[in-house]
């Protein structure tokens, strides 16, 4: 099967290099369109995938789209592809879409195609029959293979097409099926948290600096730490909580440093980072 992406941001970017690394698919059975197509070929060239220059090439080379251009911009890509979109499987990555919502757009197209003296005079059947829809909401750290892949559980994917989605996702990370109401908190505390994350690494970072370790080691040592006790936690499967008491020693020097935390607000900061991604 050729797959082909509609967008080539860092999201994109991220899963294609993911999926050339693991060799799961043949470089010269990926493809891609972004309007920037001087950035696209030196994108193609670093990663390996075809660049095409336009969205009907791509439609035309590509029996899978990975829909993963800004969410505003969907609708218009839609209406560009058209009839091109007849018989594609369409796997979306942008934030805020749910099939429901590919559903109603599509249903807009096949009623714009209703209204064609064309289209009156055909048997064909609607475009939002002969389109089947797959979203999921992934992370950047996909490109280390750490990724996590919230799989809406609604879709209308062919067996074949979601057992090829899944042998694509799974050497880049976790996979979990969500219902469509839970994505939107979903993408929230999994696609956003690699930047809470990443500033807590810097935070700690500058600790360290702060007294006489060099920069490039802070890094290399927090991030080591953070995912160290992230796989202790996934191997163990113990509450953080737990894991979080077996370090603190009675009158001991880190539950001084948790204390300094709690005074911080650093649990209720986390949930209102949330809050405001929700909110947006």
């Amino acid at each position: 099967m050729k797959i082909g992406f509609i967008g080539m941001g860092n999201m994109a970017q991220a899963l294609c290099e993911g999926f050339v690394q693991t060799g799961v698919i043949e470089r010269e059975n990926i493809f891609a369109y972004a309007p920037h197509q001087d950035r696209l070929r030196e994108n193609a060239g670093r990663i390996g995938f075809t660049a095409v220059d336009s969205l009907h090439a791509l439609a035309a080379a590509a029996d899978m789209l990975f829909v993963a251009c800004k969410p505003y911009q969907i609708e218009d890509v839609l209406t560009d592809l058209g009839e091109d979109l007849r018989g594609k499987a369409l796997v979306s990555v942008a934030a805020g879409w749910t099939m429901e919502k590919y559903e109603l757009a599509l249903a807009r197209l096949s009623v714009a195609e209703n209204r064609s003296e064309q289209a009156a005079d055909s048997d064909v059947e609607p475009l939002i029959d002969a389109v089947r829809i797959q979203t999921i909401m992934p992370n950047t750290p996909a490109m280390v293979r750490e990724g996590v892949f919230l799989v809406e559980a609604g879709n209308s994917l062919t067996e074949a097409e979601r057992d090829y989605l899944f042998r694509l996702l799974k050497p880049l990370g976790l996979i979990h099926e969500l219902p469509g109401h839970l994505l939107a908190i979903g993408s929230a505390v999994t696609g956003c948290s690699p930047a809470f994350v990443d500033l807590f690494i810097e935070a700690y970072a500058d600790a360290a600096v702060k007294y006489g370790i060099p920069r490039a080691d802070a890094y290399r040592l927090i991030s080591q730490a953070v995912l160290g006790s992230a796989k202790l936690q996934l191997v163990t499967g113990e509450h953080p909580g737990v894991l979080k008491d077996k370090v603190c020693s009675p009158a001991g020097t880190t539950i001084l440093g948790v204390q300094a935390l709690e005074e911080c607000g650093l649990r209720a900061a986390c949930m209102a980072s949330v809050d405001a991604v929700m909110n947006k």
